[in-house]
């Protein structure tokens, strides 16, 4: 039997219907469990709902009159108890269209809904008693209650709204005891998502799940408990469950998977790949190698490709790859992915009549070019303006403060602590900076910078002083490039330098860029490897100067998207996910905890290696590194990323953009005060760690608690061990035995999945969908006066600079993709709202830490908006500065450049 066990109180009734919630579930009861379902404490319940509404006029205490009155003569009856339910269901959209069909042009008999197939064709649900069966042993259950289409079809349902409610009648012993779970069979040809069960008198369920057809009779069950149990205060009506519920998740790592499994397991990246498709699709599988360290992915079970049993297969771009049901997005996540799709399509289309009318295709002529890519003429008709949203751009954020293609000293400075990636920017602690690659491999570690690069531009400060008073910080790839270099350059199309930028923090606490070095490989020919820009003095070092800067723009995206974006919270976050799936009942205070911050992550990750990072997919296409973006992924995964410093306090003190003090609330003291990215940070982290730390001391009071919690060990272990195999030996993972190791780890996957994630995803086309002042690759290197391109560059600057850009095609579709990306679904949940509070109606303390986290989001929501406005702040406020939002909580759907939904969900 297929049978999916929900129970999950919905929030919508906590007021009206949480009373049995309350009785059930208040700990201090001295008195036996009283019998729920005797007809003596239903009369008893209608005459506390009367109580209520007298005594919330006259402040009386609600919850006593409830305690008082739970002690109910057993012996009163003996007859069952029937208990009215109203079942909210729907099916999918096109399952809809397809019954309406049926409905209306069918034989006028329906048979597909005929009343003596009743069992055949519908859900039939039972109760799960908390108790067991004094001589079996086994749960008590009800009686099976039966959901019939044909006693009344809702032509709702059929005609595809929102959900439909249908009432069942439960049968139960008075003896039944305390509702444990709710099992439902979809006796249906298809999948209906189940809304909600609400129990009249007794328990309202939140149910949001997919039911699957029933076609066999194996135990295959999904279970959602009323209530959150630690493993060793499992009722013992639920334990056999709850053991069954894991197995049947954590499957026996074998077999192709169904669209409609729900089995979580671990693989190596063996499928971004292409060998079938010839040579140059050949990729290294990621993990389970020192070459190519990499955090594991859900297994798929697909076949190996026909060249390689080590591989396996890649999905067709036309179909949907594996994740476990569950994982699967909504209709209007889905709707909103296909419309950003079009969108994309069809603002490709002028571009390519431009590219086949155009002798001279792969360059921009002019800034004429890359302007009419955007609707920005608001004055037509409203007719053609509809038109032109779906032909051309939006114009992204960072257009309205431009008034040319170059990015200005200042903007440059400011992105990099208050745009799309505020977090490679570092203190600088040594001058000059110094390499740790191997200088027999990579040349000499000293760098070119000298002192006389810079001195001018300390305003009177020594480089010692400047250092010792926090004035000087670096954006370095040197170390991250150089490597690759060599691979890259000799690609088509592609042209890089590994740079470091120094940048010097000014008094109005504005950053503002003050030398560029630009380095190659070492080779042997007389051309140096190494050249270092300056801020400009005339004409033609403006030119190089502004090259130069698009080529630190061009290594700062792809570090942020390979990994900033992907890496550290993708990659790395998609393997915990996994081990709390399988080690984590769906009971487990912790995994009610963490469900909304993993929702849609394995999803969009399976689409990421279908699309992104596959070979030839969007990220090879067009980010700097081409066919080698993931193998630089993993170089910094195997020497670079630390779970124990991902917390954001951590990151800061890592990179010298903090220092500790005490005295400060996060422990913290910022070196720049007006750091738009840490400063909002710092509040959201603050009030996670909050939230968090109540939650944990609530269930573990001691280490104890932490010690023996054999689900909780058991996800961490594997999360580690399995999830990320390859680093699972490194000493800084932090231990897991008290209270305060769970708070951290906790707090900083939340923040991972949520507001780190947000800044860093958010902002991809409002702060680089204008591709000359971020273009995620170069086609030229800076031109050298014996080179025969450098009369050229003399000759017309502007063009040599628009050709060191993207293609007019290869510009169009990597804008398409970061506007899809950059986008909040219809559907999207935000940081502070929860739509599962009633599991915890009972306990006021959670209740009262989550409603608190809630009104804190909102708090910090002004406080934002109060920061934009204070002109003090310039680095947020001021003529054509661009306010910093990525860090704002809500947002509407879209492009909006703001909002931190709960989870990685695009």
């Amino acid at each position: 039997m297929t049978t999916t066990m929900i129970s999950s109180f919905n929030s919508n009734h906590i007021n009206s219907k949480a009373l049995n919630c309350i009785l059930w579930n208040t700990p201090n009861i001295s008195s036996p469990r009283p019998n729920l379902f005797s007809s003596t404490k239903r009369r008893r319940l209608q005459q506390i709902r009367k109580k209520k509404a007298h005594d919330q006029a006259t402040g009386g205490d609600m919850v006593s009159t409830l305690i008082s009155s739970i002690a109910v003569d057993e012996t009163t009856t003996t007859l069952p108890v029937e208990l009215t339910a109203l079942v909210s269901v729907r099916k999918s959209l096109k399952l809809s269209i397809q019954d309406m069909m049926l409905h209306w042009f069918g034989n006028g008999n329906h048979d597909h809904f005929t009343h003596h197939k009743e069992k055949e064709k519908s859900l039939v649900l039972q109760l799960v008693s908390t108790e067991t069966e004094a001589e079996s042993m086994k749960p008590k259950l009800s009686h099976e209650a039966i959901l019939d289409w044909s006693k009344d079809l809702n032509l709702n349902l059929i005609l595809g709204a929102e959900k439909s409610s249908y009432e069942v009648k439960f049968e139960v012993d008075p003896k039944f005891g305390m509702p444990g779970a709710i099992t439902v069979s979809n006796k249906y040809e298809k999948e209906l998502y189940l809304d909600s069960i609400n129990i009249e008198g007794v328990v309202n369920i939140a149910c949001n799940s997919w039911i699957q057809p029933d076609k066999d009779s194996s135990e295959k069950r999904i279970f959602f408990s009323t209530k959150a149990y630690l493993p060793d205060e499992t009722p013992a009506g639920l334990k056999e469950l709850r053991e069954m519920e894991l197995r049947q998740l954590r499957g026996d790592g074998t077999g192709l998977r169904l669209p409609s499994d729900r089995t979580y397991d671990y693989d190596t990246y063996n499928d971004i790949g292409k060998p079938d498709e010839g040579i140059e699709y050949i990729r290294s599988t990621l993990g389970g190698n020192y070459t190519h360290p990499h955090p594991r992915r859900c297994r798929t079970g697909r076949p190996p490709t026909s060249t390689d049993d080590n591989m396996e297969s890649p999905e067709n771009e036309y179909k949907r790859i594996y994740v476990p049901r569950d994982e699967e997005f909504e209709e209007a996540k889905q709707g909103a992915l296909d419309v950003g799709k079009l969108k994309g399509i069809l603002r490709h289309i002028i571009p390519t009549l431009t590219t086949i009318a155009s002798r001279d295709s792969n360059v921009f002529k002019g800034y004429a070019d890359i302007n009419c890519l955007y609707s920005t003429d608001m004055s037509l008709p409203k007719i053609l303006n509809k038109v032109q949203e779906f032909l051309k751009f939006d114009p992204p954020k960072l257009i309205s403060g431009l008034t040319s293609c170059c990015l200005p000293d200042e903007e440059f400075g400011r992105q990099a602590i208050a745009g799309m990636n505020p977090m490679s920017i570092q203190r600088l602690t040594v001058f000059p900076p110094v390499s740790k690659l191997d200088s027999s491999t990579y040349g000499p570690q000293e760098s070119a910078l000298k002192e006389e690069h810079i001195i001018g531009h300390l305003h009177g400060m020594s480089i010692q002083q400047a250092l010792e008073e926090n004035k000087l910080f670096i954006l370095d790839y040197h170390d991250i490039f150089l490597p690759y270099l060599d691979q890259i350059n000799a690609l088509d199309d592609r042209r890089a330098y590994g740079t470091r930028t120094i940048l010097f923090l000014t008094s109005l606490g504005t950053l503002k860029p003050i030398s560029i070095e630009l380095s190659l490989p070492p080779t042997n020919s007389d051309s140096p490897s190494k050249q270092v820009l300056t801020p400009p003095v005339d004409a033609t070092t403006n030119w190089l100067w502004q090259i130069g800067k698009a080529h630190v723009s061009s290594n700062d995206a792809c570090a942020h998207q390979l990994i900033h974006h992907w890496l550290r919270t993708h990659a790395c976050m998609e393997p915990l996910i996994i081990a709390a799936h399988r080690q984590l009942s769906v009971m487990h205070p912790i995994y009610k905890l963490l469900k909304p911050h993993m929702r849609y992550t394995l999803k969009i990750n399976a689409l990421a290696r279908q699309f992104l990072i596959n070979a030839g997919g969007v990220i090879e296409s067009n980010f700097t590194a081409g066919k080698y973006c993931m193998e630089m992924s993993c170089a910094a995964y195997r020497d670079w990323w630390r779970f124990d410093l991902e917390g954001l306090p951590a990151d800061l003190l890592r990179r010298g953009m903090a220092v500790p003090d005490s005295t400060q609330v996060h422990g913290i003291r910022l070196v720049i005060e007006d750091y738009p990215y840490a400063t909002d940070g710092l509040l959201i982290w603050s009030a996670i760690e909050t939230l968090v730390r109540t939650y944990v001391n609530y269930y573990y009071p001691d280490a104890s608690a932490v010690n023996f919690d054999t689900e909780l060990q058991a996800w961490y272990n594997e999360s580690i061990n399995l999830g990320h195999a390859d680093l699972r030996h490194a000493s800084w993972w932090p231990k897991l035995s008290t209270p305060d190791d769970l708070t951290s780890i906790l707090a900083t996957i939340i923040w991972l999945t949520s507001a780190q994630h947000a800044a860093l995803n958010n902002g991809q086309y409002p702060y680089g969908g204008y591709v000359p002042t971020r273009s995620p690759h170069m086609r030229r290197l800076l031109p050298e006066e014996h080179d025969p391109e450098y009369t050229t560059f003399m000759q017309d600057p502007q063009k040599y600079f628009l050709s060191s850009f993207p293609s007019l095609l290869e510009a169009t579709k990597y804008m398409a993709a970061i506007d899809i990306i950059s986008a909040h679904s219809p559907d999207e949940e935000y940081i502070g709202d929860r739509k599962d509070l009633s599991t915890w109606s009972a306990d006021t303390v959670i209740i009262e830490a989550f409603y608190r986290f809630s009104m804190e989001m909102r708090r910090i929501e002004k406080e934002i908006e109060r920061r934009n406005t204070d002109s003090n702040l310039r680095n947020r406020c001021g003529a054509g500065v661009s306010p910093y939002e990525l860090l704002m909580p809500s947002s509407e759907p879209g492009v909006t450049c703001r909002g931190v939904p709960n989870s990685i969900s695009i």
